[in-house]
């Protein structure tokens, strides 16, 4: 079926096309009798506004694009109905786009998104996100944009993060509260930022409390899986039998580490205690229940909307834009793996 046009309904109507619009915007110079013939027909024909036109003249999409590691976990996912959320409440759609931790099809994502003309777009980068050429082509389109959770140093831009170092030394001095005095370290791979704060956290921590600092206690995943929990919890347990404590870049991971505990009958948390990140929900039904750091997703991917919202609005104003970083904060969750 053919569409509808301003024309068509003109032309129907012997009216102009401007009349035709007016009276679909409600204007008041317009007659109430032309307005009801103008909608009544409207109606009959099941016309519906060309919003690429519209977007056209607005110079707005009224759509922003998401670009993040992976749809599935539950730390995102908690992020995309956060966004969501207040994207509806401010009349955008949003363009979710997942780069399954590849640089590559990240790089063909925010392409897409530049040639979509989304209003702004709001990321978290890939795991081998070290080539800033397509996040710097962003910024000189001067395209509103904010990094969240895994984000560059180097890119000025509004930023979501929470202390990853800070949050990491937490956890470790939980762990050393509680009687650990040999702690091992299962981190991220070593390029996103977030990898090497809690990575330093974990060493600062260690350090601070007078345990010696050992490399051959540091467990580098390439993927961040269920699968490498495992793998280098019986790593762990074959190279250094005597760890007490084990600090995991992320729950999923550390649900991998308890997995093989239970397997192979090492009692947590009495022969070793283990504390995770992120407060995923598996956390809380793998036995024992898993201590951990709680990230608070929801709030990031609100404010990572309401910033980004802030940028186009003052854009659009022509106000010189400064970004800004929210820093949210953490908090310790103990359960049965530290008690």
């Amino acid at each position: 079926m053919k569409e509808t046009t301003l024309k068509q309904i003109a032309e129907t109507l012997g009216i102009s096309i401007t009349t035709v619009s007016k009276a679909l915007k409600n204007y008041s110079d317009v007659s109430e009798k032309t307005k009801k013939a103008v909608l009544d027909l409207a109606r009959e024909l099941q016309y519906t506004p060309n919003s690429f036109a519209v977007n056209l003249r607005t110079k707005e999409s009224k759509t922003i694009g998401l670009i993040i590691p992976e749809v599935v976990h539950h730390f995102f996912s908690n992020v995309i109905n956060g966004i969501i959320a207040e994207a509806e409440k401010n009349g955008y759609l949003v363009i979710i786009l997942q780069s399954n931790e590849s640089v590559e099809l990240e790089k063909k994502q925010v392409e897409l998104l530049i040639n979509k003309r989304v209003d702004g777009i709001i990321m978290s980068l890939s795991n081998e996100s070290n080539d800033d050429e397509h996040i710097k082509e962003i910024i000189r389109r001067e395209i509103p944009f904010v990094l969240f959770d895994k984000i560059s140093k180097l890119i000025n831009c509004s930023k979501v993060i929470i202390n990853d170092q800070k949050a990491a030394h937490n956890a470790v001095a939980h762990l050393i509260s509680k009687g650990c005095t040999k702690i091992a370290h299962i981190r991220g791979p070593v390029n996103p930022q977030n990898s090497i704060d809690r990575f330093l956290g974990y060493k600062k921590a260690v350090e601070k409390y007078n345990i010696p600092y050992d490399s051959k206690l540091v467990y580098t995943c390439k993927n961040v899986t269920f699968e490498e929990g495992k793998e280098f919890a019986k790593q762990i347990i074959n190279d250094h039998p005597d760890v007490d404590g084990i600090f995991v870049i992320t729950d999923l991971v550390a649900v991998g580490v308890l997995a093989y505990f239970n397997e192979i009958n090492v009692k947590v948390p009495e022969q070793i205690k283990v504390i995770g990140f992120s407060n995923w929900f598996m956390s809380q039904v793998i036995t024992p229940k898993l201590s951990t750091v709680d990230q608070p997703s929801y709030e990031m991917g609100v404010e990572s909307f309401n910033l980004l919202l802030e940028e186009i609005n003052q854009r659009k104003e022509m106000v010189d834009f400064k970004p800004r970083t929210v820093e949210l904060e953490t908090n310790i969750i103990e359960r049965e793996s530290t008690l």
